[in-house]
């Protein structure tokens, strides 16, 4: 039988790979949108770790979220440096979430507080995907738009806690496998797991539909 942790990545593999090769994420990564578009997703992603790290603190002290609550892969302070860089120190007085980040904000948020085992499903969507697919993304921004080598303007993508990527990843996977609730929630995690890509997804396909390229 399948680990827990294999069943998640088998599972959500088709929605994941829509996410990545999203329109959007197509074009910002072959360069062919500007800066201000990188900066735009940016913004969206701070309301997404905003939901995901407000409450931290209380769902550490959780038996089944707890284990996962490690202060190395908070990403708040990074991204607030990056959008320091990239907006200007008012960065907060322009922010807006568009509705599908919102709508994904809400729901990161509402399994915080009262569902702890869905919690985990945002949790590593986000997470093992910044660790992943997120190097990419710091790469091709420091060669097309002239950032500094995991200097500001990339600091989200850079956990600098975490020296050894791929053992946390295994260490990250071992925790999955031990989470501590039955199968039939763990099929509910799953089914959460589609669904945070789901929603990341549909953030990606409104910043397409703010960031055309012109035909």
């Amino acid at each position: 039988m399948d680990s827990f942790s294999t069943l998640i990545r088998t599972a959500s593999h088709e929605q994941h790979v829509e996410a990545e090769t999203s329109t959007f994420m197509s074009d910002l990564l072959g360069g062919r949108l500007g800066m201000d578009a990188y900066a735009r997703y940016t913004e969206q992603l701070w309301f997404v770790y905003e939901a995901l790290e407000s409450g931290t603190e209380r769902l550490a002290a959780d038996p089944v979220a707890g284990p996962f609550i490690r202060p190395e892969l908070l990403r708040l302070p990074s991204l607030e440096r990056d959008l320091a860089h990239l907006r200007g120190p008012e960065w907060r007085t322009t922010l807006t979430a568009l509705p599908a980040t919102r709508a994904y904000a809400e729901r990161v948020a509402h399994c915080a507080t009262e569902w702890p085992a869905g919690y985990i499903a945002h949790h590593y969507t986000r997470y093992l995907g910044d660790l992943s697919g997120g190097q990419i993304i710091r790469d091709k921004a420091e060669r097309t738009w002239g950032f500094p080598r995991k200097g500001d303007g990339v600091r989200f993508y850079v956990f600098e806690g975490i020296s050894n990527p791929a053992a946390f990843k295994r260490e990250y996977r071992e925790l999955l496998d031990g989470v501590r609730v039955d199968d039939l929630e763990k099929q509910r995690i799953v089914t959460e797991c589609k669904r945070a890509f789901a929603l990341n997804t549909d953030v990606f396909r409104a910043l397409g539909e703010e960031f055309p390229l012109s035909a």
